[in-house]
C-alpha cells in the first residue's frame, strides 16, 4: 500500500507531474493519489506501474520513495544528448564486451531509487546475467559508467545542484565512472568510483575530449561537436 498523505498536506488542484493519470484514476489493481503531495511514496514496484500507464510522463524514482518530475530537454539539450549517445554506441559496438543506453533508460540501483542517466555503459556479463524480465523493466543494476548533461540553468531536476546529487548517488550505487557534461562552461567533472574517488570531482576546464582509460579502454567522447550545438 502507498503511504497515506500527510493530514497538513494542502492537495494542490492538479497533478503533480504533467502527464500523469487524473487523481485517483485506477490503473491496474491499485490506484495512486497523484495529487501533489509531499508524503506520496511509492516501492520501486508501484513506480514501474506509474510508468506504465503514464509513457508520456517523465519520471524518475529517489530512494526514499519520492517521485522527481522531469521536463523534456530543450533542443539544444536533446542534440547534445544524440551526440553523446551516438559516440558511445559506436564505441561499444567497436569495441565488443559492453552494452550502451539511451537517456530513455531507466535502471534501478541497490538503494531502489531509479534513475535515468543521458548515456550508460554496462559490462556485457552483467547485462546477460539478468533475466528477461529483468531486462524489460528498470535493470537492478548500477552502470559501470554513467554520464549527465547540466541545462544551462542550475535550477530544476537537470540543472547542476540536481545533478551533482545525482553523480553522488551513482557512486554510492557502484558506478566505476561518472561523467558530468556542463556546456555553459565547456566543463567536465570526473566523478571516480568511490573506493578510488578524492573528496570533491576531479574538474576539467576547457574539456575538449574525454578518455575512459583505465576503465573503458580506448573510450574517446570528442566534445566539442557536443559544446557547438
Amino acid at each position: 500500500m502507498l503511504a497515506p498523505a500527510s493530514p497538513e498536506a494542502a492537495p494542490s488542484s492538479q497533478p503533480a507531474c504533467p502527464g500523469l493519470l487524473s487523481p485517483e484514476q485506477p490503473f491496474g489493481s491499485i490506484t495512486l493519489p497523484l495529487l501533489h503531495s509531499s508524503s506520496l511514496r511509492l516501492t520501486p514496484e508501484q513506480f514501474a506501474e506509474l510508468c506504465q500507464a503514464n509513457p508520456d510522463a517523465v519520471l524518475e524514482l529517489a530512494a526514499d520513495g519520492s517521485l522527481i518530475c522531469m521536463t523534456p530537454t530543450g533542443s539544444d539539450t536533446g542534440a547534445r544528448n544524440a551526440d553523446l549517445a551516438f559516440q558511445i554506441q559506436s564505441w561499444a559496438r567497436g569495441n565488443g564486451g559492453w552494452k550502451s543506453f539511451d537517456s530513455s533508460t531507466g535502471f534501478r540501483l541497490p538503494d531502489n531509487s531509479v534513475l535515468s542517466p543521458d548515456a550508460a555503459l554496462v559490462a556485457l556479463d552483467r547485462w546477460q546475467a539478468l533475466s528477461d524480465a529483468e531486462r524489460r523493466g528498470f535493470a537492478p543494476l548500477c552502470p559501470d559508467l554513467v554520464v549527465e548533461l547540466a541545462s544551462p540553468s542550475d535550477e530544476g531536476p537537470r540543472g547542476l545542484t540536481t545533478l551533482r546529487q545525482k553523480m553522488a548517488a551513482y557512486q554510492r550505487n557502484g558506478a566505476r565512472l561518472g561523467w558530468l557534461l556542463i556546456p555553459a562552461e565547456r566543463a567536465v567533472e570526473i566523478w571516480e568510483a568511490l573506493a578510488d574517488s578524492p573528496a570533491q570531482p576531479r574538474r576539467i576546464e576547457a574539456a575538449s575530449r574525454l578518455e575512459g582509460d583505465p576503465q573503458f579502454p580506448e573510450l574517446v567522447v570528442e566534445l566539442e561537436e557536443i559544446w557547438a550545438v
